[in-house]
């Protein structure tokens, strides 16, 4: 399998052993986030009562050598800003982060992964499937 970048739910499936999520990530040659995955994280950390244990989880996953981090740029506002008016046409809006983090992918030619049906109303954007059999 190729490179993907993971969408927040699939990070948090990854850390619950929500199985399908373990293959496609065992499989995949290169794992990426991206800064506003990274941000949506960090929240859900500070909202919890084990922030300090997630992070330092995090920190293991992004070390490791599979895995690296995408910057947002003004390349990735050119995407975003296609997709915003695509999504605004067809009358299908999604939350804005995900459109930052459809964006990314599109830019940097990423497969997405995400347990969030709405990124199929994106075209041209690149989903795996095959991981949503189940709520993890």
């Amino acid at each position: 399998m190729g490179s993907l970048l993971i969408d927040t739910n699939v990070y948090v499936a990854f850390k619950r052993n929500y199985q399908p999520v373990l293959n496609l990530l065992r499989h995949a040659s290169a794992i990426f986030l991206n800064t506003v995955i990274l941000g949506e994280l960090l929240a859900g950390f500070r909202g919890g009562n084990r922030d300090a244990e997630n992070r330092r989880e995090l920190d293991q996953f992004i070390d490791t050598p599979r895995v690296s981090m995408l910057p947002i740029d003004d390349g990735t506002a050119e995407f975003f800003s296609l997709v915003f008016n695509q999504l605004k046409k067809q009358g299908t809006p999604i939350p804005t982060n995900d459109i930052w983090i459809a964006a990314s992918a599109m830019q940097h030619g990423l497969a997405l992964s995400s347990l969030d049906g709405h990124f199929s109303n994106i075209a041209g954007l690149n989903i795996i499937s095959g991981i949503q059999e189940a709520t993890p």
